[in-house]
């Protein structure tokens, strides 16, 4: 039972890091290990179905066909374990040593020697000679492809093709075989070449694809405090200049013992309470999040993404039409949420709709696909930290908010607005319908949640 019980847990630790992966990591793993299954397969099918026959041709014949057996089990190891620094020396992003294709290449050499020996001593029949011909340059030319230019590549596979074809010519095998051995290696070369180097190329056009939008993330963020700086200079770059100046002119009056001193030192006192005032306008404005500006962006992030996305309401009166306090508000649940879409499960559709009642906006994000992963709902603790802000911003305005599955595969989030705001309590002040953090507690970052992540797909930088 415990050793059952560790079969089932692998199982499961294998299925849940295969859906932690992203889609991009998904491609990536199946085609390394599709490209390492094809190496055993040929070489327990063809490397090894027509080595039967070595039993009935005497001792030389079983001593050469196990020498090839090992020597062929050898360079599927070697190609197995060649594969990864040949994606990355493809890919541009480490250069493959070249020492490593010694020994493989010493190997090719040792099994092409063996087939011509099989073949001389009797050792192998007629399809038997194709199968193993088949075989011969699997395990090597599949990581060697991605070592050279495709020139080169077919230069060398000709070059090998004729020198076996050769020593199959002077071993004495039949010309017939000899034609039918250089078809076999014409179309195994070009079978490694159409798959390995296409397959290969589309994955690395995808990370290419994926640094670019990792890279327009960090674009987006450099811009944005770009922007905040421009604006804090502006604001107060005049305001600092014109203090530095009435401060030393009141200075230089108070020496005199001039009265109008006291005016200057006024006038400075009240430009740098209209300068605290407009650092609050700008840090605010800079906060806010925009409703219109956040379904289009979180519309053009999830397609971007290959998740359809669907916007209802949004030209209505529970959109444009609402108060901006609400619209803010909103603004936050709809950044939050389509980034957790792209975090979680694996969805393929997402519908966001707004409505609005007699007295609030509801605000509906649902998507499809929803994994294991799927960040709780409910009111608890177990929403995590993005839903959890949330709440304490909506509680602010007197929202609330529930997430949770909504049905098979389903995860709904729904965000409430009152329209007339917090009710307040009886000394006047506003009561929020959720804790809200406590005012020691830092803010929140200005930086948008949609491009803090470099697994995640990135919406391009919002204009506020």
């Amino acid at each position: 039972m415990k050793g059952l019980t560790g079969v089932i847990g692998r199982i499961r630790g294998w299925r849940r890091g295969w859906h932690e992966r992203s889609k991009l990591q998904r491609i990536d793993l199946y085609t390394r290990v599709t490209l390492c299954s094809i190496t055993w397969v040929f070489a327990v099918s063809w490397g090894l179905l027509p080595l039967g026959r070595t039993l009935e041709a005497g001792p030389v014949a079983m001593v050469l066909g196990g020498a090839f057996l090992a020597a062929n089990l050898a360079q599927s190891v070697l190609s197995t374990r060649d594969l990864a620094p040949a994606f990355a020396h493809y890919r541009g992003v480490e250069r493959f040593p070249p020492g490593r294709l010694r020994l493989p290449a010493a190997l090719q050499a040792v099994m092409t020697g063996l087939v011509v020996a099989l073949a001389a001593v009797g050792g192998l029949d007629d399809d038997g000679l194709i199968l193993l011909v088949l075989d011969l340059p699997v395990a090597f030319a599949i990581p060697y492809v991605l070592l050279v230019p495709v020139r080169t590549f077919l230069l060398h596979a000709a070059v090998f093709s004729t020198t076996v074809v050769a020593l199959l010519a002077a071993a004495g095998v039949p010309a017939r075989l000899q034609f039918g051995a250089a078809a076999a290696l014409a179309v195994v070369i070009l079978l490694i070449l159409l798959s390995t180097r296409p397959s290969v190329w589309s994955l690395s056009v995808m990370w290419q694809a994926e640094e670019a939008r990792d890279t327009q993330a960090r674009l987006a963020v450099a811009e944005e405090r770009l922007r905040f700086g421009r604006d804090m200079h502006d604001v107060l770059g005049r305001n600092l200049s014109v203090i530095a100046l009435k401060s030393e002119l009141a200075v230089e009056l108070a020496q005199r013992g001039n009265p109008a001193a006291t005016d200057q030192m006024v006038e400075v006192q009240r430009i740098a309470r209209a300068s605290q005032q407009e650092v609050r306008d700008v840090v605010r404005g800079y906060r806010e999040a925009d409703l219109p500006t956040e379904l289009t962006g979180a519309r053009g992030v999830l397609q971007a993404a290959g998740i359809t996305c669907t916007v209802e309401g949004a030209d209505g009166p529970a959109g444009i039409g609402a108060p901006a306090a609400v619209q803010a508000a909103l603004g936050w649940v709809v950044r939050e949420t389509a980034t957790n879409v792209l975090r979680h499960g694996d969805p393929r559709h997402c519908r966001i709709r707004l409505t609005r009642t007699a007295d609030a906006v509801v605000l509906e994000v649902e998507n499809d696909g929803a994994g294991a992963t799927e960040p709780s709902g409910g009111r608890g603790d177990g929403g995590g930290s993005g839903l959890a802000g949330l709440r304490e911003r909506l509680g602010a305005v007197g929202g609330s908010l529930d997430a949770g599955a909504a049905g098979a595969g389903l995860f709904r989030v729904t965000a409430t607005v009152p329209l007339a705001g917090p009710r307040p309590d009886a000394s006047g002040r506003p009561v929020p319908s959720a804790p809200v953090a406590s005012s020691s507690s830092p803010p929140p970052s200005p930086v948008p949640a949609a491009v803090d992540s470099r697994d995640t797909p990135s919406a391009p930088p919002e204009e506020r």
